[in-house]
């Protein structure tokens, strides 16, 4: 990857995509939870917390997994861990507004559950 300040709109756009995604995520997180009122701890249990042992995966752990994943990519392939950065922030930033800009105010909790409840596997 060049630098950004030898490509000055690489860093600018860098952010935008960031941003753009995060808000696209979020909006769609937005129609599943109140559009379609889904919830993902109670709608995925029976199907996903035997596959996980219980733990409740959210998307800003595959947010950051894909981070850690672009830094070690950065010097073999630079324009995919830049996409894969740009996703892996998205997924994380829609995690953290959705659960304690979003979900927290309107329904008192921010409802970030770490394991599935019991019973629920």
């Amino acid at each position: 990857m060049v630098a950004s300040a030898e490509r000055p709109g690489r860093h600018s756009s860098f952010w935008l995509w960031v941003i753009g995604l995060t808000i696209a995520l979020e909006l769609l997180t937005c129609v599943l939870r109140f559009g379609l009122r889904l919830e993902s701890t109670r709608d995925t249990a029976s199907v996903l917390a035997g596959l996980t042992c219980g733990v409740r995966i959210h998307h800003s752990y595959i947010g950051g997994l894909m981070m850690l994943i672009a830094s070690g990519l950065w010097k073999r392939s630079a324009s995919l861990a830049w996409w894969m950065l740009v996703i892996g922030l998205a997924l994380f930033f829609s995690d953290m507004i959705h659960h304690f800009l979003v979900l927290w105010p309107i329904v008192g909790s921010p409802q970030f559950d770490l394991t599935y409840p019991t019973g629920s596997s």
